[in-house]
């Protein structure tokens, strides 16, 4: 039974309640309920983000750019940080808890008798909100591969895959070929895709050619160049020179621009500066404090670390402390390898529940060479304060390794 009393909190730990598993790969149910719902998009400009990492960067970058040209923008993106409703923006405003409950309470009687997962649910719910405010763009980051999301029950205008790395193996499979599939499931026949991804599996040439989409392709199409004075940005005549530094990876600002290009919805070039210098996203690269520096990031797979150590080297610090909290199923060695080369002191962290990984787990993960300059803590609020009490003035902390770690010290910040 739906709660009785209708906050925000019940509904959540009702949803949580209602199907069996957390994850239920597959469309027909949450397909059936959509119907039930009469969700029609057909006015709305739809884009579809897949992708390893940098899905959430992208999608902000674009928001932010059709925001700045007068368009409304509702974005749906998973997980959140600190609070649910941090999982559905329109026109860069969260929903307030009364609107989420209504829209649950909406759902619930149409879903009747068909079994949804907590994912499946507040897909659906996005969608309706954006619908109620008819927002002239939804951007729609897809929660795990692509194919079988349930964000995939809508046929978007363009489909924007940012990256393919090995992460959720059980689910998509163990080679990055078997997920480019995955993720290349959000294309339709015909329509426009954007492949930010700079080493593409042959699978995922075999599945743009089979569905004979309209693609741009990193390096091929579009790109990134360093330069003496910044870095530029180009896609066949379209040069943009001399840009700002930004805030968030520029590959992901790439493959966005790529994506407004492809739909002619480029702000003017003032816009764009402003944009990829200003535009960021909580728990990506974020500097919480200074003196000692203290950044966030929610890498947790072997892709996300590599790019974040090749940041490190263009960072200047005196010593660097690592605040690490994983889940169990995650690559463990392989994220953490990466590290092999740079000098660190680590502050590992047990995290909670089915998937906690403890921090013992993490250690033993560790490139042999770094074994020996570890602190093991029950919890990452235990292992950031003793990394707090340890790093002086100069050095860098540095905290990553889920959401839920980095939610852990934004919550201690707040």
């Amino acid at each position: 039974m739906a709660p009785a009393a209708k906050t925000l909190a019940q509904w959540l730990s009702y949803l949580e309640s209602i199907h069996p598993t957390t994850i239920d790969m597959g469309l027909e149910r949450v397909k059936q309920v959509a119907q039930r719902l009469t969700l029609d998009f057909s006015s709305t400009l739809v884009i579809t983000v897949a992708g390893t990492n940098g899905k959430g960067t992208t999608c902000r970058f674009l928001e932010q750019a059709l925001l700045a040209q007068g368009k409304s923008v509702g974005v749906y993106s998973s997980p959140h940080l600190l609070d649910y409703r941090e999982r559905i923006r329109i026109n860069n405003e969260l929903c307030s808890e009364a609107d989420y409950c209504r829209v649950f309470s909406v759902i619930e009687q149409a879903r009747e008798d068909i079994s949804l997962t907590y994912f499946e649910f507040g897909t659906l719910a996005a969608m309706v909100m954006m619908l109620e405010a008819s927002v002239d763009v939804a951007i729609l980051e897809v929660g795990l591969g692509g194919r079988l999301d349930a964000t995939n029950i809508l046929d978007p205008d363009i489909a924007v895959i940012t990256t393919i790395g090995l992460d959720h193996q059980d689910w998509l499979g163990d080679t990055r070929e078997q997920i480019a599939v995955e993720k290349a499931g959000i294309m339709r026949r015909g329509s426009k895709a954007i492949i930010g991804e700079l080493h593409p599996p042959a699978t995922l040439y075999e599945e743009v050619n089979r569905l004979e989409a309209k693609a741009l392709w990193a390096q091929r199409d579009f790109s990134v160049v360093e330069t003496d004075h910044g870095w530029q940005w180009q896609c066949g005549a379209a040069i943009l020179t001399d840009l700002p530094a930004p805030q968030i990876l520029k590959q992901n600002i790439s493959t966005a621009l790529a994506t407004l290009h492809a739909l002619q919805l480029m702000p003017d070039e003032q816009q764009l500066r402003s944009l990829i210098a200003e535009t960021s996203l909580p728990g990506r690269r974020q500097r919480l404090s200074s003196a000692p520096e203290v950044i966030v990031d929610v890498a947790h797979n072997p892709q996300a670390t590599a790019a974040m150590v090749e940041w490190l080297t263009t960072q200047s610090y005196n010593n660097l402390f690592c605040v690490v909290g994983m889940l169990k199923d995650k690559a463990l060695e392989e994220t953490l390898a990466v590290f092999t080369d740079v000098p660190a002191q680590w502050y590992l962290a047990t995290t909670a529940g089915p998937r906690g990984c403890a921090a013992n787990a993490l250690k033993n993960a560790l490139p042999p060479a770094h074994r020996t300059r570890t602190s093991c803590y029950d919890s990452v609020i235990n292992a950031y304060v003793s990394c707090r009490d340890v790093a002086k003035p100069g050095d860098t902390i540095l905290v990553f390794g889920s959401f839920l770690t980095v939610a852990d010290v934004l919550a201690f910040h707040a």
